[in-house]
């Protein structure tokens, strides 16, 4: 009987073995789906001599940081877990234009080491006297979008997007063309007070 008993689990482990080998292969890694909200836009009117229209879905409030100067604003865009920083300068009191244009694009190519490409366009609005550079940054760099605007004598104001996690564009590449359409209409909506 015992070795009947042996032949029997012998049997049973060898059916087992053989009915179960079906294939396994793993799920590709996904992504939650993300719902965009309609597009609607309120003005900012601060204190500070500019004003643009924002989006609806974000938040602004005065720059926190420890550097922060007057009128440095911060776009919070909390159901995107990005901001946009943006920051005043009056131009002559601590930098010329030329030195403010300059570290523009400093901060915009230091994402070279990340990105894939860097590109560069034109603002050139002379009926609101609103002049600049468009920052696009592809890749995976901190920051995806930059710009600045100036009215060449006076008033200058840099913005930049960033995301507050570990940037990977294929992932969020559906939000960045949604909130770049935003900062589109930041740009045509600009004006100085």
């Amino acid at each position: 009987m015992r070795f009947g008993a042996i032949i029997y689990l012998f049997l049973a482990t060898a059916i087992l073995s053989v009915s179960c080998t079906e294939n396994y292969s793993p799920k590709p890694r996904g992504f939650f789906r993300i719902e965009l909200p309609k597009k609607s836009y309120q003005r900012y009117q601060g204190p500070c001599p500019f004003s643009f229209d924002y989006p609806n879905y974000s938040v602004i409030g005065p720059d926190k940081s420890e550097n922060a100067e007057p009128c440095w604003q911060n776009i919070n865009l909390p159901q995107f877990n990005a901001t946009i920083h943006i920051s005043y300068h009056p131009i002559g009191s601590k930098k010329t234009l030329d030195e403010l244009s300059e570290d523009s694009r400093t901060f915009a190519f230091k994402h070279t080491s990340k990105a894939t490409s860097i590109d560069e366009a034109r603002i050139n609005n002379p009926s609101k006297r609103v002049y600049g550079v468009y920052y696009t940054i592809e890749g995976n760099a901190a920051s995806f979008a930059q710009f600045y605007l100036t009215d060449s004598t006076r008033h200058y104001i840099r913005a930049a997007l960033y995301f507050n996690e570990e940037p990977r564009a294929d992932s969020i590449k559906p939000v960045l063309s949604f909130l770049k359409k935003d900062m589109d209409v930041m740009i045509r909506s600009f004006q100085w007070k």
